[in-house]
């Protein structure tokens, strides 16, 4: 089946609300990649998602905040923290277009424990920080569990104006969804809806990075990304788990 339309928003409700959360504060950096590079990353019945025959391994540091749970509001300290990940994207059996998390660092424990336990994420427990001044900002980020321990990643941008995005932008930031793989093997797709991304141009200042090669893409921060953007974010909203 042909992949759905490209749009800038959720071309079908995410269904019961399981979680509300902010991502706040984006920084996406994209590398453009052969299809076939990702393929054994992805779960089983998905493939690379592409534009114009490349797919893209993003970079993406942001602040997470106030995640609730069915409709209520943001849990107290553990509901917000920063995180970084690593993500592939993804077209499924349906043409449901989505994301594949390779990585997520996270600067708190309780949620990295819970997305591990729960969804089987792959969250990572690190030691993050974001700073702003003016219209550079940068995330740091330094793994503890459960590993490799120490990869480390230092991103600093400088935000410019907003823009209208294009197709490519929404190719990479409108997604619908992720696949991911439960504990029986099977791949599922976990739907999600959120306004229209509001997006500025980004110039990357600094790129000091490991965890791309901790995900097994170490040579891409060798090199500048392909495409750098910033958000100041979305409110976010998730359905139940299907099957995908």
């Amino acid at each position: 089946m042909q992949p759905e339309p490209i749009t800038p928003l959720a071309p079908r409700p995410a269904g019961r609300t399981v979680f509300t959360q902010r991502w706040s504060e984006l920084a996406f950096l994209h590398w453009a990649v052969p299809p076939e590079r990702v393929q054994p990353h992805l779960p089983a019945g998905t493939r690379p998602d592409t534009f114009d025959g490349a797919t893209y391994v993003g970079l993406i540091p942001f602040w997470m905040q106030g995640i609730g749970l069915l409709g209520g509001p943001g849990l107290p300290y553990v509901g917000s923290f920063h995180e970084t990940n690593v993500r592939l994207y993804s077209v499924d059996g349906q043409g449901r277009r989505g994301v594949v998390f390779v990585s997520l660092d996270a600067s708190r424990l309780a949620p990295v424990l819970a997305a591990r336990w729960g969804p089987r994420l792959p969250y990572l427990w690190s030691r993050m920080d974001r700073r702003r001044s003016g219209t550079h900002v940068t995330y740091t980020c330094r793994r503890r569990w459960p590993g490799p321990r120490g990869a480390r990643s230092r991103v600093s941008v400088v935000v410019g104006e907003r823009f209208e995005a294009g197709p490519l932008e929404h190719f990479l930031t409108a997604r619908w969804g992720l696949h991911l793989s439960d504990r029986a093997g099977r791949t599922r797709y976990w739907p999600n809806e959120h306004p229209t991304w509001p997006l500025h141009r980004a110039a990357v200042d600094v790129l000091d990075d490991e965890l791309l090669a901790a995900a097994g893409f170490g040579d891409l921060a060798d090199r500048s990304p392909d495409h750098a953007m910033f958000s100041p974010g979305v409110d976010v909203v998730f359905g139940p788990r299907l099957r995908a």
